[in-house]
């Protein structure tokens, strides 16, 4: 059978509806991913009041954290192994990354067995768990990125800047708590939950832009709850006090309590951000396989009901009938081809206003890219920590009136971009 343009029509459809097929095995992937990143979340910061505290305190809860992230860690093994089928369509990129993930995942038991023994600082605990999670999250990017269809794209842009804003939460949890727990402030520790706070209200602004109303309302309302306005008073405890200071120890407690509490509402916001991916995967199937039945069964109707001109045609040329006149166009009783052009072109139009809303998840997602490989550029050129490379880049936007984005690829295009005395005092790259 010779080609046609409904076979192009109907293998596009077919086409479109196992791409979200393999969108909505992504999603699934994507929450394990981030199940276990808060579970590792939790035992980072139970670690770090453990060792901060020479394993006095939080050893129940670093035991608890570590037996809900085992079998989180199992579940997302065999969802990786999964990924090596052929129909799963992954790409290289994505079995880079879990490759990368599993060297951390198969290190974790050497780990866990170093801060039980306390052979490990808690600041290098901290820097090791957060180096796992960087990959993790690192690869939840990677599938965001790989979505085309507006609606969930942006549900997804919105989840891995939440993904990431939640660990930069995590982080600041830790490190406080290890600040806490040892009961003297360190000025780079400090530093660092300064830039972990910063980090967070960055990506929770694009996370605001892109999530649905109702889990932008949700996370709005826990902002004015009493446990938001105690972890600020402990913030600035934390960011006023002075190099060496003296700090409460018994007020480790107090901020991993109401630290986790941050995260756990991040997580349960998580939770419902993946639902509402699920369920817009769903829909699209669903629209798609309607749209598909449709277009098989216009054209069984083409195919059985031709239209009413080719019959005058067939009979003006007949060998068995006088032609009697030129046979002339008539208001057709049934669907013709036009109809057929039309379904092509109210495709083309949905198409189209579909490009305007994928632009912004695209720019989103592409900019934040442009602005991690510059901040790589950076660190590796000038020696900066990853703090200094993305003040430096910032120093840049301000200094030439440009955008961010615009100075990441300056920094990536030309070598030579000025960036006046980017290296901080004391150094160029941080411990972590």
């Amino acid at each position: 059978m010779p080609l046609s343009v409904s076979h192009f029509v109907l293998r596009a459809k077919q086409l479109e509806i196992e791409s979200v097929r393999h969108l909505a095995g992504r999603v699934e992937l994507a929450d394990v991913i981030g199940q276990l990143i808060h579970a590792l979340q939790r035992e980072r910061g139970a670690s770090s009041i453990y060792l901060a505290s020479g394993g006095q305190r939080f050893l129940t809860e670093r035991q608890e954290a570590m037996d809900k992230a085992r079998p989180i860690e199992a579940a997302l093994r065999t969802l990786f192994e999964q990924q090596l089928q052929a129909e799963q369509g992954a790409s290289a990129r994505t079995l880079s990354l879990m490759a990368w993930a599993l060297l951390g995942l198969d290190a974790l038991a050497d780990l866990r067995q170093q801060i039980g023994q306390q052979q490990t600082s808690a600041r290098e605990a901290v820097a090791a768990f957060s180096r796992l999670i960087a990959g993790l999250v690192e690869l939840v990017f990677h599938v965001a990125d790989a979505a085309q269809h507006p609606g969930i794209s942006r549900l997804l842009v919105a989840f891995v800047h939440l993904v990431q804003g939640k660990e930069a939460a995590g982080q600041e949890r830790a490190v406080g708590a290890q600040l806490f727990a040892s009961g003297v402030n360190d000025e780079a520790e400090q530093q660092r939950v300064v830039h972990l706070i910063d980090a967070q209200e960055r990506c929770l602004r694009v996370f605001d832009e892109f999530a649905e109303p109702d889990l932008r309302t949700q996370w709005q309302q826990h902002q004015l709850t009493p446990n938001v306005a105690q972890l600020e008073r402990l913030r600035r405890m934390l960011c006023m006090a002075k190099p060496g200071a003296r700090l409460d120890t018994a007020l480790s407690d107090t901020w991993f309590e109401v630290a986790s509490a941050r995260v756990s509402e991040m997580a349960r916001v998580q939770v419902a951000l993946v639902q509402c991916l699920r369920q817009a995967c769903q829909t699209q199937i669903q629209a798609a396989e309607q749209d598909l039945q449709e277009s098989e069964g216009l054209l069984q109707q083409l195919r059985d009901n031709p239209p009413p001109h080719s019959h005058a045609v067939d009979r003006f040329f007949s060998a068995q009938e006088a032609p009697h006149a030129a046979p002339a166009l008539a208001t057709p009783d049934q669907p013709s081809v036009s109809s057929l052009i039309d379904l092509l072109q109210a495709q083309s139009t949905r198409l189209a206003s579909m490009e305007s809303e994928l632009e912004s998840a695209r720019r989103a997602l592409h900019e934040r890219k442009l602005i991690e490989r510059a901040k790589g550029a950076l660190m590796a050129r000038m020696g900066l920590s990853e703090e200094a490379a993305f003040r430096a880049l910032q120093k840049a936007s301000m200094d030439h009136n440009r955008r961010l984005v615009d100075v990441a690829e300056a920094t990536l295009a030309l070598p030579d971009f000025a960036f006046g005395d980017a290296t901080p005092a004391g150094g160029g790259k941080s411990a972590n």
